[in-house]
């Protein structure tokens, strides 16, 4: 994981791609093509060998030949094709629905080690597939060729296309013509800079310079040494100010992004505290003067279309000003320089799109075969005009939905008819749902049982619970286990069993893993829409239960080191279901049956409960205290998986590598554990809900795998509701609630104000509007809501919201897998960032860091992130808990806010043992 270079070197160097900078070597032989592939991927990190000579520019060849044929045309472009190369980064599909909406045409993603050298000329020159080239952010840096994989050869070889390096691929401009690539004076993440540049045309009308207006969000933690830059490579824009701005400090100066929309909630905190500024009272970390010197930000070569942003400063940013600017302004510039050659590429163009780019799609269908499953996950989004749908089929490694047809006529269609009934008004009148949970699914130890609780529903922050039991025809549990060989790279297959209402038990081995399990079961549901009107929610019945952490191996992730002691996933088929609306206070029980058999009488049988309840009303607090608490004698405390040392030893290490610009954001964890004898696990959770309620709450026990779940997340994950918008909530940016009203706003203010927890938070809003960006329609993503502070029982979180428009050739379970895990639990790049999690953390995540939810048999769903839980499983209770390593952290400050997290769960514990 470490850089290619000496740690002693303050210039990072690769020996490898040393011939590449500053040469101009002679054409070699076609046989002689270089592909720079197996690069940290998937696949994980592999020596490339590069040959000692490399192919020069192309003046005199075919290319420049074939592109300077007939005359001028002034005719505007009426769409730009943009080639968009992906160093594994977690912003790129950010960037990919900016130029899906500048462009006219969604960009063609391929990874960096996808195509060979061969590729990259057969689809720029033979079949002029492209107008322009993007290479994207990464992790790592250009001096080694398993971060930036075939980009360096691109810079060096296509001097006739324009490129636009966006800060990795900055670097690797400067780097390929022979400038060194340093670190940086400190590392800057999620923070703002401003920035000054020359008027050059890439910052057509765009302020400059000290309180212009001009602010950009930073990714960086390696630079161009400016001192080294070579003759043919000109200076376009630097920072400005020596000083580092948190978002909220471009609010308070009145400069809103412009991806994002301002809401009068900022007005109103900038309001609260406008005193305390005036006076100087309140100071901020954005007056604080870290950086040292300044530092250059963009770069542009004499002689050909190329240009370089953004040592750190990213375009795409959700808090970055002008960067739909700088990507309209290269646009513009990519169609001047076409308008200037003479060339039948802007005559020829619709000729092409129509027909030459079809053999570039079927060439890409036939390549994606050797790609791995994993690598191409998320990647569903449907070209415009249908001629990138097969493109756009291999590049989220997703089935496209004409597959999915040939699949679900395999599959065995089931049709399935819903039947329910409203209580107007019951739920208070019948102790709330607590006691409807108890009275009706609280037997038995409430043995396989669920309870989706909106227990914390103020401020509108959830509405409906979901509840039930084991029950109907359709009923069954689905539980699925990794292979033994998924610590292997590539291999995400598990062993599944299901289990019906009767008993009879199925097993199966499923190659493609869990996801293309739950897809297919999902497609093979026929509905009516006209079963479910009037119903205010989104769960009809369904899966109900748990993704554990693991399956991110199903999701792009290398490998997973540690095997969690629970199973990956657990479901039930929930075919009858109790729904409590706390908005209204109303009842709704529903019933799932399959067309043409005899209709449940669980309904009525329901309905006779819920009526005794009402009768019986005044036995609520007896009820309640069926359950009422017992002191623990056992005193023996949590013990955490690493010491404070070593935990506070870890956050160091995170700290090293975002300082060699391995990760923006690490996700550090661990597991605290207690051995427990018999213990009401509904009552400990009772007990949790009572004292921490939480928007996303829920109680799952699985008896056949002696597991129950607590779980008290008041983070959302992802939903998807019926009219395809999808949302998700992370959460970064934790503080205790104080003791005093006075202190608790204190508090309150600092967390909103913290330049730490607005960065940690801008990033994980920016790495999830890049995972929607991948499912979701060009221009659709957006953020509504960013950085709010919520309170909850125990702690005030920073809290944001994105939202996008589902494409319709997405399925639902795809959109889950291509964001899946939550980024708040990875960091950023998500990718790189697990693997180097997976190397410093020293036991399995297990369900903790995955999701809890409903996939409804519509095929809507609704995911929590699984935080503030306890896992009671097999005699233990181990509770996860961590949190997220920036730049600006420190390390004792880190393992303080791990205890906070754990505190609530851990005391209810101790309390209930």
């Amino acid at each position: 994981m470490a850089l290619c270079s000496s740690s002693t070197s303050p210039e990072l160097k690769c020996c490898c791609f040393d011939n590449l900078r500053g040469k101009n070597p002679s054409f070699n032989q076609p046989n002689q093509f270089l592909r720079i592939g197996d690069c940290y991927s998937n696949k994980g990190r592999v020596q490339v060998q590069a040959s000692s000579q490399l192919s020069g520019h192309l003046e005199g060849s075919f290319m420049e030949k074939k592109r300077l044929q007939e005359p001028l045309s002034h005719r505007k472009l009426e769409f730009v094709r943009t080639l968009l190369i992906d160093n594994y980064d977690s912003y790129t599909y950010n960037i990919y629905q900016e130029l899906s909406t500048i462009n006219g045409v969604p960009p063609v993603v391929v990874r960096n080690d996808e195509w060979t050298w061969r590729d990259i000329c057969r689809y720029l020159y033979e079949e002029n597939a492209f107008d322009n080239i993007v290479i994207s952010p990464g992790p790592g840096s250009p001096a080694c060729p398993e971060d930036i994989g075939i980009c360096l050869r691109v810079l060096l070889e296509c001097w006739d296309v324009p490129i636009l390096g966006v800060c990795l691929g900055h670097q690797a401009l400067g780097y390929v013509h022979g400038a060194d690539i340093v670190h940086a004076p400190e590392p800057v993440h999620g923070r703002l800079s401003e920035i000054e540049h020359n008027g050059d045309r890439l910052f057509h009308d765009i302020p400059s310079g000290q309180n212009s207006g001009f602010k950009v969000v930073r990714y960086h933690s390696l630079i161009i040494d400016a001192d080294s830059l070579p003759k043919e490579l000109i200076p376009i824009a630097w920072s400005n100010s020596a000083d580092g701005f948190s978002y909220l400090g471009t609010l308070q100066s009145g400069e809103i992004p412009d991806a994002y929309e301002s809401q009068s909630r900022q007005k109103i905190l900038l309001s609260d505290i406008s005193t305390q500024i005036k006076n100087g009272s309140y100071r901020h970390s954005i007056y604080s003067n870290r950086m040292r010197r300044e530092v250059l930000m963009g770069i542009m070569h004499s002689t050909r279309p190329h240009y370089g942003v953004q040592v750190q400063f990213h375009p795409e940013s959700i808090a970055t000003c002008y960067g739909s600017k700088i990507l309209r302004n290269f646009r513009e510039i990519t169609e001047d320089y076409w308008k200037r050659l003479r060339s039948p590429f802007v005559k020829e163009r619709n000729v092409h799109y129509t027909g030459a780019e079809s053999l570039l799609l079927r060439e890409i269908t036939r390549t994606s075969r050797s790609v791995n499953n994993s690598d191409e996950l998320g990647r569903e989004a449907l070209r415009p005009r249908q001629l990138f749908c097969d493109l756009g089929d291999r590049r989220f490694g997703i089935q496209h939905s004409r597959r999915f047809e040939i699949q679900r006529s395999s599959i065995g269609v089931k049709c399935l008819k819903l039947t329910w009934r409203k209580f107007d008004h019951l739920a208070s009148t019948v102790g709330g749902a607590r006691n409807i949970f108890c009275e009706l699914f609280g037997n038995n130890k409430a043995e396989n049982t669920f309870w989706l609780d909106s227990s914390s529903t103020e401020k509108g922050r959830a509405r409906f619970s979901f509840m039930g039991g084991k029950g109907g025809s359709l009923w069954k549990q689905v539980t699925f286990r990794l292979s033994d060989q998924s610590d292997v790279k590539f291999t995400s297959g598990g062993h599944l069993l299901i289990e019906d209402a009767e008993g009879s038990i199925e097993r199966a081995y499923l190659e493609e893993g869990f996801f293309d399990f739950l897809d297919k079961e999902l497609l093979s549901f026929h509905h009516e829409k006209k079963d479910y009107e009037g119903l205010p929610f989104d769960f009809y019945g369904g899966y109900i239960g748990y993704i554990g952490y693991n399956l991110k191996v199903e999701c792009g992730a290398a490998s997973n080191h540690h095997k969690s002691r629970t199973p990956d996933a657990c479901f039930f088929f929930a075919d009858n279901v109790v729904v409590i609306d706390h908005l209204y206070d109303d009842v709704y029980i529903l019933s799932l049956n399959e067309e043409n058999t005899p209709m449940s009488t669980w309904l009525d049988a329901t309905e006779q409960k819920l009526i005794g309840l009402r009768a019986s009303s005044t036995r609520q607090l007896e009820e309640q205290n069926l359950h009422a608490p017992t002191v623990s004698r056992n005193k023996s405390a949590f013990i955490s998986e690493v010491s404070r040392g070593d935990y506070v030893n870890n956050v160091e290490n995170c700290l090293k590598y975002i300082k060699d610009g391995e990760s923006y954001e690490l996700c550090l964890t661990t597991q605290l554990r207690k051995r427990i004898g018999e213990i009401d696990s509904l009552g400990l959770y009772l007990h949790l809900r009572e004292k921490n309620p939480a928007p996303y709450a829920a109680w799952l026990s699985f008896s056949k795998e002696d597991l129950c779940i607590c779980c008290s997340s008041p983070e959302r994950f992802l939903r998807l509701d019926k009219n395809d918008l999808l949302e998700a909530k992370p959460i970064k940016g934790t503080i205790a609630r104080g003791s005093t009203p006075e202190e608790d706003e204190q508090l309150k203010l600092q967390l909103q104000y913290s330049e730490k927890d607005q960065a940690e938070n801008l990033m994980i809003v920016d790495l999830l509007r890049n995972d929607l960006g991948r499912v979701c329609e060009p221009g659709s993503v957006h953020v509504p809501n960013l950085m709010n502070v919520e309170s909850y029982a125990t702690v005030h979180t920073m809290v944001s919201t994105i939202c996008g428009k589902k494409h319709s050739n997405v399925s639902a379970v795809n959109c889950v897998r291509a964001a899946f895990p939550g980024g708040s639990m990875t960091g950023a790049p998500k990718l790189r960032s697990m693997e180097i999690l997976e190397s410093i953390e020293s036991c399995s995540r297990g369900i903790y860091s995955g999701s809890i939810g409903y996939f409804s048999y519509n095929r809507t769903f609704d995911l929590n992130i699984v935080i503030r839980t306890v896992v009671i499983h097999e005699g233990e209770a181990s509770i996860g808990a961590g949190g997220a390593i920036v730049a600006l952290s420190n390390p004792e400050d880190e393992y303080e806010e791990m205890i906070l997290k754990s505190s609530a769960p851990a005391k209810a514990v101790m309390y209930f043992d």
